[in-house]
């Protein structure tokens, strides 16, 4: 370090000035005040900024200090923040003393890479002020400080300051504002800080009873949730549908007037240990039901579910649940010395089956009309959409995955393992979700659902907007799946040609093995075996594919084996009938329609003499190689679900009943050849004849897929010396299947690659999208550019 000399001949360290930026999730996890304290700390000059580039701040001391400051940015920074790169420049020192946090400075258009944090539950901090009733903002319904609260959800625009968040209609009180202003206070900068005087307000509407406000509203709720009513209840990122969970009639109705089918309800506990009444919770289930993303987590039911109605995840191995995330959660179900009321309540989204989550006020009201018996809300606007998210923590010791990727995650960024050209990457039709990539990083979107009408195309093209809006990337290039129609790959050719971009259609299943690689870091130039199984996907000649076993990388790939094609009655539309499915399955391997079979029981004589038919002569009917067709059929021919009133209920069964037997030693069928289920199919028609019990039949099929899949890699490795296998597709969100087939590739000396932060099902899909189009030389563009 360089010296100076003073009058009396004593060394003293030379004054440096450095410009620091800091760039990552820095902005809305009190970054800036984390930096005023730190440089106070160190005796440093100079000031802090937000900016469009990340957070920027000169210091300026000895040169020692100034060091110390810079380590600790990255060492020690704020609980929420994310720092990725901490870049400085030495420039003159000012003599300035004291230092200062400046308002902060709009970009000026340039691209940012600077993102705020997800919604974050609210910090125990918060919680105890909320129950002291000595606390100013006891019983603040949006209690919030520097470590928790919304921030996605409200922001409309970077650099993150209240001015640029929904919370800008609330002007601050005397109290707050000085609060705001103290770099000593917990909510020093924090931008969506409110209290009972100047914050937004709760309100109950309920048809013909006059609106309240406030304490009476909350507790009006609390009553109507007891007396079994359903509720519309706003959320950080949309409205939800709440009912008392242990209400059977109150559950009915609400999954009648949502027309929601058999499909489970998620619920909310009150605490952790009524979650420990329902299902089991391990150690690691309870750090991510406790941490800060507080996503829906999927947990193995009680034999006894702790007093839930049956009605709420019927045919379900799992229970989804979730804890209080907001400060009006925790209003709900009660402080100390409130009256009872239900402590474990179905929290749903609040939509129609099919449509967005409802966001808007006003349109909270006319879509869940006839839904609702009343509504919670209040005036705190939502400016992002944003659901729950639902993960599982693997019970083999294989670490959370995400299933849904969404409220907490987002807009958290997926580093990349190769550069790509700024790019919008649309995804598929089901479980939609964006991703937006440039450089090393990709952005997703809050998960969007099924591109099945009109207001979800809206939405999926707001949410692109926003993305784009908040990372600052202008694509130049777009990405879609192969199949010719799809909506998002409509809306992908019709925005290409209107922008003269080009386009990269993707295969589906490739890009389902591109994401797991780009998830776990592999490089360009890497080989895998990918083992990509799911319900349906657009393949190369024609035929829906889902049961594919696949050799290459990002920039291509091999079909080195798939399941045996079987025709697929009435296309996408016969999904919803398994015991079509399996008998077009049973026809395609030579076994008969014998009656003593349910799938053949499950259907009338007319509807066998019609697909029959439809078979014979090929009509309206695809080949498949699609393993979630398969679980379908199995499902159907073991008699344990025959018409399908949700996605993927006929393979959620299958495995409910495959937990009941697989701690035993059941044993697995036989495929033939690669993944021939010929003789799976025969033995499962010999075993029901024999009567096996169901559970063991299913387990059986589960450990059947399991080895089959572990004996097509080891013929892949022989042939192409690969040595890593990647598990992707929905089909991989089955626990037991999942599980199984990373136990005996391991056991077999691969390298297993599971998805952990990035959705096996389609909702990961866009991310491999992203990365294989970066390696294609060739794009094929629309219009005339």
């Amino acid at each position: 370090m360089t010296s100076t000399t003073t009058a009396r001949g004593t060394a003293a360290p030379a004054v440096v000035r450095r410009r620091v930026t800091v760039r990552g999730t820095v902005q809305g996890v009190g970054f800036r005040p984390f930096v005023h304290r730190l440089a106070a700390e160190l005796g440093l000059a100079g000031h802090v900024r937000n900016g469009a580039e990340g957070v920027v701040a000169e210091v300026e001391g000895a040169g020692e200090s100034v060091a110390e400051f810079c380590r600790a940015l990255t060492e020690r920074p704020p609980p929420l923040a994310d720092v990725q790169e901490v870049a400085y420049e030495t420039v003159p020192a000012l003599g300035v003393p004291g230092f200062v946090i400046h308002p902060s400075e709009d970009g000026g258009g340039g691209t940012s890479r600077t993102l705020i944090p997800p919604d974050t539950a609210t910090c125990e901090d918060c919680l105890r002020e909320l129950a002291d009733p000595a606390d100013r903002r006891h019983r603040h319904p949006f209690i919030t400080c520097t470590h928790c609260g919304p921030r996605f959800t409200i922001s409309t625009a970077l650099p993150y300051d209240r001015a640029t968040t929904t919370m800008a209609a609330f002007p601050l009180c005397r109290a707050c504002a000085t609060e705001y202003a103290d770099p000593a206070d917990r909510r020093f900068h924090a931008q969506p800080v409110a209290c009972h005087d100047c914050g937004p307000r709760l309100r109950l509407t309920v048809p013909g009873s006059p609106r309240c406000e406030g304490e009476p509203a909350l507790a009006e709720a609390r009553r109507l949730l007891a007396r079994g009513a359903v509720l519309a209840v706003k959320g950080l990122g949309g409205y939800h549908l709440a009912c008392d969970a242990a209400d059977e009639r109150a559950v009915a109705a609400l999954r009648r007037r949502k027309e929601r089918g058999g499909k489970p309800f998620a619920v909310m506990c009150a605490d952790l240990a009524r979650a420990e009444r329902l299902a089991h919770v391990g150690p690691e289930e309870a750090a991510v039901l406790t941490g800060r993303r507080r996503p829906i987590v999927l947990l193995r039911r009680r034999e006894e579910s702790g007093g839930i109605a049956e009605a709420v995840c019927p045919g379900s191995p799992d229970v989804g649940v979730m804890l209080p995330y907001t400060p009006l959660h925790r209003l709900l179900f009660g402080l100390p010395g409130d009256p009872p009321g239900p402590q474990v309540l179905v929290m749903t989204s609040g939509n129609r089956s099919g449509e967005p989550i409802v966001t808007d006020d006003a349109e909270a009201l006319e879509r869940l009309a006839g839904i609702a018996d009343g509504w919670l809300w209040h005036d705190r606007a939502i400016e992002a959409p944003c659901d729950d998210s639902v993960v599982r923590v693997r019970p083999d010791g294989g670490g959370e995955v995400v299933l849904r990727r969404s409220r907490g995650h987002v807009p958290e960024p997926v580093a990349l393992p190769v550069p790509v050209t700024p790019a919008l990457a649309v995804g598929g039709d089901l479980k939609n979700a964006l991703c937006l990539g440039a450089e090393g990083g990709a952005w997703f979107s809050p998960h969007i659902g099924d591109m099945g009408d009109l207001a979800t195309v809206r939405a999926f093209e707001r949410a692109g907007e926003r993305l784009g809006a908040l990372t600052g990337i202008e694509p130049e290039l777009l990405t879609a799946d192969r199949h010719p129609g799809y909506h998002s790959a409509r809306w992908a050719r019709r925005t290409a040609e209107a922008k003269g971009l080009p386009l990269r259609p993707v295969q589906h299943h490739h890009a389902h093995v591109a994401s797991v690689m780009a998830e776990h870091g592999l490089g360009g130039g890497t080989r895998v075996i990918g083992v990509a199984f799911d319900g349906t996907g657009y393949g190369d000649d024609g035929a829906v594919w889902g049961g594919e076993v696949l050799v290459g990388g990002y920039d291509g790939f091999r079909r080195f084996a798939h399941l045996r094609y079987a025709q697929l009655p009435g296309g996408d539309k016969g999904v919803a009938n398994p015991c079509r499915v399996a008998l077009a399955r049973l026809r395609a391997v030579g076994l008969p329609w014998d009656t003593d079979l349910p799938c053949v029981a499950a259907c009338s004589s007319d509807e066998l003499r019609l697909l029959d038919r439809q078979l014979t002569r090929d009509t309206a009917c695809v080949p498949t190689s699609s393993m979630g067709r398969l679980f379908d059929a199995v499902s159907s021919l073991a008699g344990i679900c025959h018409r399908a009133r949700y996605e993927a209920q006929a393979a959620i069964e299958l495995e409910a009943a495959a937990v009941l037997a697989w701690p035993e030693r059941t044993g697995a069928y036989a495929f033939a050849g690669d993944l021939d289920p010929g003789p799976v199919l025969a033995a499962i028609v010999a075993d029901l004849r024999r009567g096996v019990p169901v559970p063991v039949i299913a387990a059986r099929f589960h450990r059947a897929v399991a080895v089959a899949v572990a004996k097509v890699c080891r013929a892949a490795r022989r042939e192409t010396g690969a040595e890593v296998a990647a598990l992707s597709g929905g089909v991989f969100a089955n626990a037991l299947l999942d599980a199984e087939c990373a136990a005996l590739l391991a056991a077999d000396g691969f390298t297993v690659l599971r998805h952990r932060r990035v959705p096996p099902n389609d909702g990961g899909l866009a991310l491999g999208q992203l990365v294989v189009a970066a390696h294609r030389d060739r794009p094929e563009r629309q219009g005339g550019r």
